[in-house]
């Protein structure tokens, strides 16, 4: 079964039309900085590692984790291999970070050796790799309750291969438990002449605890999957009970090898051999579609079967194989569309879209019968954009005194991604894309855990606001959920030449942006005012006013690491780590 189209639906509730600006505001922030006694080792990135891939997933790296089970504590590795937990309950008491574990494999020998990464599988357990191909889960115990016991490693595998942890989940089955854990690899394609000369491959792990009752826990690898794209994902993650996984990335991934054995792709379909009349035609506008579809002649109403669901059609006549039957392309309104007989051999079908503007490139997924006719203000209106292809004059534009538009002349907010980025839910079964959304122009702005318990949060920009999308993998229905707007964030962001990492509370209060280089700045939601406020051009009292703040660290050392909370915003360099409190309680 194809992948079906599916789209964002944002909530309208969580708009706001009338929002103006933010506002500068000079309130001090309380920064508190502790020294580490050994230096965060930023891992650079070698000659060998040239690519565009290699700078997102390595050189962009976040070195800062935050725990999202336990509140204020934020975790690293430092570069004697220690991994060290730092847990704020007051501000002016804070302590040095506490060793839990320590790697004992020495990475720096590995020639091809990338940052250690860390994952917060559940509560008491996490996912750790050195950087140099070993990956190790531990046992943490509860780490909030500020005994700091030392983790316990109760499984560890040398893949061969430097890898990157992006996430991983723990779970429980039938008494059997079992945790999910996705690898990202940059790998050399001796093979391809174009290009990079690299892929990157996402490996999918499942580790279960083997052992029967009364016997000694050992967990072992259950199975492996691997997929293959050709860009670093903006967003990939497992959902909670490993039955599926999302990508978020610009160009398309699929499965390859399922515990070492390539993945049967399906067969080609056979090649059209003779093109036949179709059977109906049909054309757009940016609300609705109407289809024509041919009839036998002298069909009367009654003879007429027609079944319309949001995202389901199926049309034919009595006594006869259906004329058009499937899965739309989107979804659209049913009590609003309709259908008519016209000369007692034709029929007119208006499906009113649910999504307004996006335009569909097919009626029924798959169905290659009918043919797309353009309407006169289509037509026209491409007639006018193409123009330029056969005028005489090089300069289309019939304003002669004014030079063309230059595409150097835009704003860096203005540009969008040349390539399409899409969003891909893929079943962990079948291994099939079971729903795919198109994000277009939507910027990828930052990843974020707002709920532990449920998939990590991705956010977007939409024209000028950043939008919060919470993924719902047991809602086929509305598989992504609107949960908070960042009015105007999409638009201040781009203005940021030197941003490197973005963030936001967990309870939407407030976003952040920080540099690579010492400033930091923190966006309000809009919240009342305590005095009287007016706009003078509109003549209308306001009520709420955004705030931005910026934070100047007083380092001149590159930002590593860099993760926010409810009150607090926390931001790693190599040799400190600061603690801005942005709230109380």
């Amino acid at each position: 079964m194809a992948a079906s189209n599916s789209s964002l639906k944002v909530n309208r509730e969580l708009l706001d039309p009338n929002f103006e600006s933010y506002r500068l505001s000079l309130d001090a922030i309380p920064t508190y900085n502790v020294e580490l006694d050994a230096a965060v080792e930023e891992v650079k990135l070698k000659d060998t590692q040239y690519t565009l891939e290699h700078m997102r997933a390595f050189g962009m790296y976040n070195y800062l984790h935050l725990d999202p089970w336990y509140e204020d504590s934020v975790l690293f590795v430092d570069c004697k291999g220690r991994v060290l937990s730092l847990s704020v309950t007051l501000d002016t008491a804070l302590g040095k970070p506490r060793e839990v574990y320590s790697l004992t494999s020495d990475a720096s020998q590995c020639e091809d050796r990338v940052c250690a990464s860390l994952s917060l599988t559940s509560a008491t357990w996490a996912a750790l790799s050195d950087g140099a191909g070993r990956l190790t889960l531990l046992r943490t115990g509860m780490r909030g309750d500020g005994s700091f016991t030392k983790w316990e490693p109760l499984f560890s595998e040398d893949t061969g291969e430097p890898f990157s942890l992006l996430h991983s989940v723990s779970h429980v089955q039938d008494g059997v438990h079992s945790m999910e854990v996705l690898l990202l690899r940059i790998q050399k394609e001796p093979q391809e002449t174009k290009g990079s000369g690299f892929y990157v491959s996402l490996e999918w792990i499942t580790v279960t605890n083997t052992a029967g009752q009364g016997q000694e826990k050992k967990y072992e690898v259950k199975k492996r999957r691997v997929l293959n794209g050709k860009t670093v994902p903006h967003y990939a993650a497992v959902e909670p009970k490993g039955k599926g996984l999302m990508v978020a990335s610009e160009k398309p991934f699929a499965f390859t090898h399922v515990d070492g054995l390539p993945v049967q792709l399906p067969d080609p379909e056979p090649m059209e051999v003779e093109k036949t009349d179709p059977i109906y035609f049909w054309q757009q506008t940016a609300e609705d579609v109407t289809v024509f579809v041919r009839m036998p002649e002298g069909v009367t109403k009654e003879a007429v079967q027609f079944r319309l669901t949001a995202d389901q059609i199926m049309l034919g006549v009595q006594g006869f194989p259906p004329l058009l039957e499937g899965q739309l392309f989107a979804a659209v309104d049913p009590e609003a569309s309709a259908w008519i007989v016209k000369d007692d051999k034709s029929l007119e079908v208006t499906l009113q879209k649910r999504e307004e503007g996006p335009m569909w490139s097919e009626l029924v997924i798959g169905d290659k019968r009918g043919e797309y006719v353009m309407s006169d203000e289509q037509a026209a209106l491409l007639h006018e954009r193409l123009t330029f292809l056969t005028s005489e004059d090089m300069n289309g534009n019939p304003d002669k005194d004014k030079p063309p538009c230059n595409s150097q002349e835009l704003e860096d907010c203005d540009g969008f991604p040349e390539d399409g980025s899409s969003l891909t839910h893929f079943d962990g079964e079948s291994l099939k894309p079971s729903q795919v959304v198109n994000l277009g122009s939507h910027q990828y702005l930052f990843t974020v855990d707002v709920n532990p318990s449920e998939m990590p949060c991705f956010c977007l920009r939409h024209d000028v606001d950043a939008l919060l999308w919470q993924p719902r993998p047991d809602q086929p229905g509305n598989m992504w959920e609107h949960i908070a707007t960042f009015n105007a964030l999409g638009y201040v962001q781009a203005s940021k030449r030197d941003k490197k990492f973005a963030t936001c509370a967990p309870n939407f209060s407030y976003a952040s942006l920080c540099e690579c280089l010492r400033r930091a700045f923190i966006y309000r939601q809009p919240s009342p005012v305590e005095t009287v406020l007016f706009n003078r051009k509109q003549g209308r009292q306001i009520g709420q006013v955004a705030k931005q703040q910026v934070a100047s660290l007083d380092s001149d050392k590159p930002i590593l690491g860099f993760r926010a909370t409810n009150e607090r915003l926390y931001i790693l360099t190599s040799s400190n780590l600061f603690i801005l409190k942005v709230n109380n309680n």
